[in-house]
């Protein structure tokens, strides 16, 4: 049965979202006329003479009398009562006045108004609504990261690569051209006898020699240990023997932090080689986590931030304020019309592949384990197949070789292999690749999805790889 698996790729939907500012603005808006800084009352509140009249005989003497006095107390009540109702009356009137000419005056509350209003609802605690913490957290504004810097610097490297780039000319004659790269890298380990250092793939691929130089400026090559394209990394490794001791005494292990962690609004630190200029330090913030990218039709997912990721910073670290490696700098989105949107790998989701590749060791195609999958059946579950059919992505299993490794471990055919080792695969290619670097004997964790009551079930099979 001849099977064609096609890599179709899922179609992109691209909202674009345009806010245009409305011609009406919400905000009050007040001109001189409007509001009168000075105030005029009308003349119908200037009284020039008092509503009542009293009158005193002159011609009957003030007597001792208490009737009298008590009357003459009683007149004093009466003048104060009136007093009083020509206040309010005139109170009222210009209240009056001002409400009709200030319509918009709510606008103009004084600050000890609103500070009072603040004061009453703290203390009164009624369960009304509450006023807005002035302290969203519990961290302080950092301003200054050299300490930070200081400590992590010592364990990242500039990479420079050298090759030959190999062309030909319109009439087919062949001409080399060497060319020289730089780029970053991050110190995560090292054994017994050598130093492990992670970086990307494209800083060194196609590189006939890599050197490495330390934070006190003293160089040494290195070997690619392993480089897989599809995740952009490589590691590298740096004999011991090659460092002196003082170099030695310098360096550091990088502390890896967890990405999983991570969330936007957080400060971030690039460190890296840009520009192949040496080390430098830019600060930022997290825009977003599990950004999806599509880089040379390979999806990456990615964690964005506004700080600076220029060529040659490609490798480096992104750290948090604690020192911790969150992630590997990787792409920077390339468009002129766009600043602030650097990416890097997340270091958590990297190190299953790192430790891959620190772990891998070209085997000879005869000394290579055999799993027992008929290749030219299986499909490739691309996006396109998987929401189509509502199926994962990864290798159909179509057939099986009688009594093979496969079969003796429960594979079966319609199972869905997603991942080997706990490294996604996508594709038969990427399967190959994987197992070129396993022989026969190793033990392989193979994840596949099943069908089971109309849902895929995903399980492990432990397969121990034969000869073939």
């Amino acid at each position: 049965m001849n099977t064609e698996s096609s890599n179709g790729n899922k179609d992109e939907m691209n909202n674009n979202i345009s806010r245009n500012n409305s011609n009406q603005d919400s905000q009050y808006r007040y001109s001189q006329n409007e509001i009168k800084q000075d105030y005029q009352y009308p003349k119908q509140y200037e009284w020039s003479n008092p509503p009542y009249n009293y009158s005193v005989d002159t011609n009957n003497p003030i007597s001792n009398n208490k009737p009298k006095k008590k009357y003459r107390f009683l007149k004093a009540i009466g003048f104060t009562a009136a007093a009083l109702l020509f206040g309010v009356l005139l109170g009222a009137g210009v209240h009056g006045y001002n409400y009709l000419t200030r319509p918009d005056d709510t606008a103009l509350v004084e600050d000890e108004t609103q500070t009072n209003v603040i004061d009453i609802v703290e203390k009164e605690g009624s369960g009304g609504i509450s006023a807005l913490p002035t302290k969203l957290s519990k961290d302080e504004v950092v301003t200054d990261v050299s300490d930070i810097v200081e400590n992590v610097m010592p364990s990242i490297v500039a990479i420079n690569s050298s090759g030959v780039y190999t062309d030909y000319d319109f009439f087919g004659r062949q001409f080399n051209q060497p060319v020289e790269g730089s780029g970053s890298g991050i110190i995560i380990g090292q054994n017994g006898s050598e130093i492990l250092v992670v970086t990307n793939n494209h800083v060194i691929d196609g590189s006939s020699r890599v050197e490495i130089v330390f934070s006190d400026e003293t160089t040494a090559d290195a070997v690619v240990k392993g480089a897989e394209a599809k995740s952009d990394l490589a590691v590298l490794s740096v004999e011991l023997d090659d460092l002196s001791e003082e170099t030695r005494d310098i360096i550091r292990v990088a502390t890896l932090g967890n990405s999983d962690e991570v969330k936007p609004g957080q400060m971030a630190i690039a460190i890296g080689n840009a520009l192949g200029y040496g080390q430098s330090v830019t600060v930022g913030y997290i825009s977003a986590v599990d950004r999806d990218v599509n880089i040379e039709n390979v999806n990456m997912s990615l964690i964005q931030t506004d700080a600076a990721i220029n060529p040659g910073n490609s490798g480096g670290a992104l750290i948090n304020l604690n020192g911790e490696v969150i992630g590997i700098n990787s792409v920077k989105y390339a468009s002129e019309a766009v600043e602030g949107m650097g990416y890097a790998i997340p270091i958590t989701s990297a190190l299953p592949m790192i430790n891959e590749l620190i772990n891998r060791e070209e085997i000879k195609a005869g000394d290579q384990g055999f799993l027992g999958i008929y290749i030219d059946s299986a499909i490739d579950v691309n996006e396109l197949y998987a929401e189509r059919f509502n199926m994962p992505i990864g290798i159909y299993v179509n057939d099986l070789v009688s009594n093979s490794p496969a079969e003796k471990a429960g594979l079966k055919q319609g199972h869905i292999i997603t991942a080997v080792d706990n490294q996604k695969v996508e594709t038969i290619e990427e399967l190959l690749d994987i197992l070129s670097y396993r022989k026969a004997g190793d033990e392989i964790k193979l994840l596949i999805s099943e069908l089971e009551n109309g849902a895929y079930v995903e399980k492990t099979l432990e397969i121990t790889l034969g000869k073939k």
